[in-house]
């Protein structure tokens, strides 16, 4: 089996080397999609873009993690994915009734912990606390050094203001870490319901929990593929 994964807002691809590891064990596929900010793209121009990247892939899962979320229907429909899994990830209004601009105005705080506000992208990448303190305060020592190398920004800020609209999408498996720092994750388990019909399955973790947890993620998948 195939599996395609996109990266977050702050992270590189090579955020999934635990988990791509595990599944590659297992005798599977794996391709980790490189995206940068490129102004006026939405979210089928980046969806063109992975199956650019990844021709051979084979009805893949597709993956996404934290802002990486806004991207994978689209990139579910561009690369004909079996199933998507979503990890800590914004799950936008599929109905094209309100952009995650718009709804993070009005009801940012529901979103994301007020604490988040008070910080930029940039203060992730220079300050080593900051993005342990959100990102990584699940991980152990030798976890979190490796965690701190995939910093990077990214902005696809076209799927951030674009109003998505996606019928018939495949099955989807939503991963909530509890004690996430940066997406509340009560509206994680509630927009799961609301716009996908699946249930969270919520473990222990961080924002990022593809890195300390990557074995209980890579049995989760499984479980559901």
């Amino acid at each position: 089996m195939d599996f395609v994964m996109l990266h977050g807002t702050t992270q590189t691809p090579a955020c999934w080397q635990p988990l791509r590891t595990l599944l590659e064990q297992h005798g599977h596929r794996t391709f980790a999609a490189d995206l940068t900010d490129r102004e006026g793209w939405l979210a089928e121009d980046y969806a063109d873009e992975v199956a650019r990247q990844f021709p051979d892939a084979d009805r893949p899962v597709v993956i996404g993690h934290s802002g990486g979320g806004l991207l994978l229907p689209a990139a579910a429909n561009r690369l004909g994915a079996r199933h998507l899994v979503w990890i800590g990830a914004l799950i936008a209004d599929l109905t094209g009734g309100m952009s995650v601009m718009e709804e993070l105005r009005d009801h940012g705080e529901e979103m994301f912990p007020p604490e988040w506000f008070g910080w930029s992208g940039a203060d992730l990448l220079s300050e080593p606390a900051v993005s342990a303190y959100f990102l990584f305060h699940d991980c152990n020592l030798e976890q979190l050094k490796f965690a701190l190398g995939t910093l990077r920004l990214f902005q696809p800020q076209g799927a951030f203001t674009q109003r998505h609209r996606h019928d018939d999408l495949p099955d989807s498996t939503v991963i909530v870490p509890r004690q996430d720092r940066t997406i509340r994750p009560e509206w994680m388990c509630r927009t799961a319901l609301e716009r996908l019909g699946t249930p969270a399955i919520e473990i222990d973790g961080d924002h990022c929990p593809h890195i300390p947890r990557a074995q209980e993620i890579a049995e989760i998948i499984l479980r559901r593929v």
